[in-house]
């Protein structure tokens, strides 16, 4: 058996005679190849208004994510970085609501700019994957690997697109949103006493001790999207909970999305209120 394990050689992608655009071409066409999930390629060359073209767009058809993708072949550089944070907020700008990520596939990110990386990823939601042309016993695969995604969706309500504002502005912003909020808040009273609602820009949030447990994003149609955070060790109760009253959500990398309204929240109470006890007990 041993005989027939091969030695896998790493292949430069411009020296097996393939560029930038072969590159493009195969994450348009699978996109699920970048590890982010099942993901929707939405535009690719994307003219943007202060010059240059996006790679490519990617979103997440249950959440409308979205993801702004910078590809590098050969070394890293501090013109992709940059590229890639400046097309990522242009994004953000035009679509505020969404949530999106800023994702620098690259063929190589020496150490160096990994430290510019991952301390940009600090305040800034990047994800960096390295993209492999590999050759074993004369055939070649392309293999991507996720080396930085230390992002978390929310933090403690601070960034430019997470400015305070007033409940005034949510109520002309998305009444149902608010409104399904006011409910959970009052439906999680018993275990997050005292507890306020946190109003931003893109989120409410119910804040207790200091930190965001759930947060709510308005969507149309009179729903929002319902999300809180994980640990390995409580997600499969969660889990379990769902699939057990046939409520459908997306677990992303460090949470859960639910698209919802209050009448949903109203059928399941016993449901969601084990969920906050759950997460309560995840942040201690």
């Amino acid at each position: 058996m041993a005989e027939n394990i091969g030695i896998a050689k790493s292949i430069s992608i411009r020296d097996a005679g393939k560029d930038e655009y072969w590159l493009q071409d195969q994450i348009c066409e699978n996109p699920n190849w970048l590890g982010l999930g099942e993901l929707e390629t939405i535009d690719r060359e994307k003219k943007q208004s202060s010059g240059g073209r996006l790679d490519i767009l990617l979103k997440d058809p249950e959440d409308d994510t979205m993801y702004e993708v910078e590809i590098m072949l050969g070394e890293t550089d501090e013109s992709h970085i940059i590229r890639t944070i400046e097309y990522w907020d242009n994004e953000r700008r035009r679509w505020p609501q969404r949530q999106h990520f800023a994702v620098l596939v690259a063929e190589h990110i020496n150490r160096r700019f990994f430290n510019v990386i991952h301390l940009l990823s600090n305040n800034i939601p990047i994800i960096a994957i390295q993209a492999s042309l590999i050759e074993v016993h004369g055939k070649q695969s392309l293999f991507f690997s996720k080396i930085l995604d230390t992002y978390e969706e929310i933090d403690d309500g601070t960034g430019e697109n997470n400015l305070k504002i007033k409940r005034e502005d949510w109520e002309k912003k998305s009444k149902w949103t608010l409104e399904t909020m006011d409910y959970i808040l009052n439906l999680f009273s018993g275990i997050f006493t005292g507890s306020n609602l946190n109003y931003v820009n893109s989120y409410i949030s119910i804040m207790y001790s200091g930190l965001n447990y759930f947060w709510l994003r308005k969507r149309s149609n009179n729903k929002s999207l319902l999300g809180f955070r994980k640990k390995d060790e409580t997600k499969e109760k969660i889990i379990e909970l769902l699939d057990e009253n046939k409520i459908s959500y997306t677990e992303k990398r460090k949470s859960f999305a639910l698209i919802i309204d209050k009448e949903l929240i109203e059928k399941n109470q016993e449901v969601f209120i084990k969920i906050a006890e759950i997460v309560k007990d995840n942040k201690n």
